[in-house]
């Protein structure tokens, strides 16, 4: 990049963090309770709402890591983007108006309190063990973001990774520290609108300067790339692999960044047009970044290896001015720290509420637990700042992991919660437990390679629910029947 490129991207990207900070700044003065900090007051409107859930949800991902694997593999990788729109609309309609309604009724604002309440558990297990996972597996999450930091700082400045990974990790913790769930979800708004800008404009100029569709076609043609949804650069694509990259959507049900929103919102009177805004985005976006990897494909010979998840990146330094390209590198900016806030500040609520308030000191109120809260923001941000100083790391690789963690682990328990009156505490504890349990054994002994880990994560949970609510059922009956008899 040249000098006028990284003076003009430098600029951008100090005035774009200025904003960024005055944000958290505003809220921090608006910031009075608790439920301020982690639920906005529960006072949220639709376009906050609707772009907040999906900027925190695309992250680095969007502009990164779909890109990277669709230049790489061709049109078959869209069966992910495929499987997460229907997750998307499937979140939205089954999950949103409930949970909204359900966790105020149990005054909740975390997903572990709710499972508590909702489940009447009496022995605190459901909400310990779902917030140990949300640690683990959100920081991991987090960490995914922080490489992509690492990658986008030193591929735009030729900055050493680690000193690139640290300098994104100070930003975004000092504006969520300040200002909570508000700062969180209005840097959000503004920062899914520029991420939806940058995924329009970029893909359209990239394919009128590339010779478009057709140009698109000849250059996979000749590096013997798919262009059909069941093949790849390997070959034919297996009806398991499909099943792998759809079941990406089943994940929705499980996230906590994503379902938070759910709880902050308004009114669920509001959840109609909300989700019209949240659908038209993903959809737009999810094509877009599809696009970018094809358009790639005709626009660059060859990246150097393993740097296919900077397509998008080097796609705007050919393309446009410094000042624009600025702009539209700041959008990668975007959709990195919308996530890694909504994460930080999740995990935040569960060492806050889940373990300072309910097993360390119960009677705590107030500022005491904002500040609890912001301090645990920064032992989680470093705690991911170390796993992500790994350079060879994979942003999809990480992500997925994660992914696939929350949706096995919570995605059956919620729409337990959210649909079935009879099920008990301990039958969705062990459901918890399985799911999680299958992830990691699944991706440590490799089957991950032949089956994405979400699916017998998510099937098993879920199988496990319905078999230890059939055996209490069996048991009070049994107890009814000795009482009676």
């Amino acid at each position: 990049m040249g000098f006028k490129m990284n003076v003009a991207v430098l600029i951008t990207f100090v005035l774009y963090f200025i904003v960024m900070m005055g944000v958290g700044l505003f809220f921090y003065k608006k910031t009075n309770n608790i439920e301020d900090y982690l639920l906005g007051g529960r006072g949220m409107g639709s376009w906050v709402t609707a772009l907040s859930a999906q900027a925190s949800d695309m992250s680095g991902w969007l502009l990164m890591g779909l890109p990277g694997a669709v230049y790489l593999y061709g049109v078959g990788q869209a069966w992910i983007a495929i499987g997460l729109f229907i997750g998307t609309v499937a979140n939205w309609l089954l999950v949103a108006k409930r949970l909204r309604v359900q966790t105020e009724e149990t005054s909740s604002l975390t997903l572990s309190t709710f499972f508590e309440k909702k489940f009447n558990d009496p022995t605190g297990l459901l909400r310990i063990i779902s917030a140990l996972i949300i640690l683990i597996f959100f920081t991991i999450y987090t960490s995914s973001g922080l490489v992509a930091a690492g990658k986008l700082f030193n591929g735009v400045f030729g900055l050493p990774y680690g000193w690139s990974v640290v300098i994104g990790a100070v930003v975004m913790i000092m504006y969520t520290f300040l200002g909570g769930f508000m700062a969180v979800c209005w840097t959000d708004l503004l920062q899914g609108a520029l991420m939806f800008v940058a995924i329009i404009v970029v893909p359209s100029v990239a394919l009128s300067k590339n010779g478009g569709f057709e140009a698109v076609g000849a250059a996979m043609q000749a590096k013997e790339i798919s262009a059909s949804l069941f093949r790849d650069s390997s070959g034919a694509i297996s009806f398991v692999a499909i099943i792998s990259a759809m079941a990406w959507g089943l994940g929705y049900f499980g996230q906590p960044h994503i379902l938070s929103r759910f709880m902050s919102i308004k009114s669920v009177k509001l959840l109609p047009r909300t989700i019209s805004i949240a659908v038209v985005w993903v959809f737009i976006s999810l094509v877009g970044a599809i696009v970018v990897g094809l358009v790639g494909i005709a626009m660059f010979d060859s990246l150097p290896d393993g740097e296919n998840e900077t397509v998008f990146i080097q796609m705007i330094n050919g393309l446009f001015n410094p000042w624009i390209g600025g702009v539209l590198l700041a959008a990668i900016l975007a959709a990195i720290m919308s996530t890694i806030d909504s994460q930080l500040l999740v995990s935040s609520s569960a060492l806050t509420e889940d373990f300072y308030q309910h097993i360390i000191k119960r009677d705590a109120k107030g500022k005491e637990l904002i500040w609890v809260g912001r301090f645990c923001v920064l032992i989680i941000a470093v705690i991911a700042v170390l796993l992500a100083l790994k350079p060879d790391s994979s942003v999809l690789d990480l992500v997925a992991y994660a992914w696939g963690g929350f949706g096995a682990a919570f995605g059956p328990v919620v729409l337990v919660a959210l649909y079935s009156k009879r099920t008990k505490w301990f039958s969705a504890f062990a459901g918890m437990v399985v799911g999680t349990l299958t992830v990691i054994i699944w991706k440590e002994v490799g089957l991950g390679a032949t089956m994405y880990e979400i699916v017998p994560g998510f099937i098993l949970n879920f199988a496990t629910i319905g078999v230890v609510n059939f055996i209490a059922f069996l048991v009070e009956r049994k107890k009814d029947k000795a009482s009676r008899g």
